[in-house]
């Protein structure tokens, strides 16, 4: 692997860098983006649990927002509710701009690398070969053997390029869908929540937003 390195020139470097970076962000992301803890089962529940037996207060509210990035949306929309519906979902969507903005950390970076890379490693080829076209001026094409190598050696940084963009470019599109997905299950507890402090309709976890009961 050292010797790949090595052979490849100095254009490797920049590579080898955008891996390591795109390898950290990839368990970064894995670990911060669990449905399990940015939108547990069963907040919406526990919120319903407390309205309908009074049992709201500041201290539960201080415990929903710091449980999650959902308890922090909808103990947001709660602190906002006696203002009316419409300056509760404002609350809301403010409230959830921040968060999709935390969702979405470090993924335009992933994105940057997996265009990147393929130019690095394109880059790396055009020196490698400018190089090997100087020798072939300086001492001809005697030794079919040294010239092979030498473009051998320059094709390695495109290799290596795409071998860091493939998988940076499978991640950034599964976590781009994964907030997605996750930023959705958020907008619907909300709108449950919403309806059901200001009385519409009983939310229940699962139902489309609009149906009624």
């Amino acid at each position: 692997m050292q010797d790949l390195v090595q052979s490849g020139g100095w254009m490797m470097l920049p590579i080898l860098i955008s891996s390591v970076v795109a390898l950290a962000i990839v368990g970064e992301r894995f670990w911060t983006l669990r449905p399990s803890k940015l939108t547990p089962p069963g907040t919406l529940p526990q919120v319903r649990g407390w309205l309908k037996k009074g049992q709201l207060n500041a201290q539960r509210l201080k415990a929903l927002r710091e449980e999650s990035p959902l308890g922090r949306i909808l103990a947001t929309g709660l602190a906002n509710a006696r203002h009316g519906r419409d300056i509760m979902k404002e609350s809301i969507q403010e409230e959830a701009t921040g968060v999709v903005h935390d969702l979405e950390k470090y993924l335009s970076t992933l994105g940057s690398i997996a265009a990147v890379a393929p130019l690095l490693g394109l880059l790396g080829t055009v020196i490698g070969m400018i190089d090997v076209f100087a020798a072939i001026m300086m001492h001809g094409t005697g030794d079919a053997a040294q010239l092979a190598g030498g473009i051998s050696q320059a094709l390695l940084t495109t290799a290596a390029g795409l071998v860091v963009a493939i998988p940076a470019i499978f991640f950034h599109r599964f976590f781009v869908r994964r907030v997605e997905e996750i930023t959705v299950g958020m907008e619907q507890s909300a709108v449950h929540l919403v309806d059901l402090v200001h009385g519409e309709r009983e939310a229940t976890p699962g139902q489309t937003p609009g149906e009624k009961t």
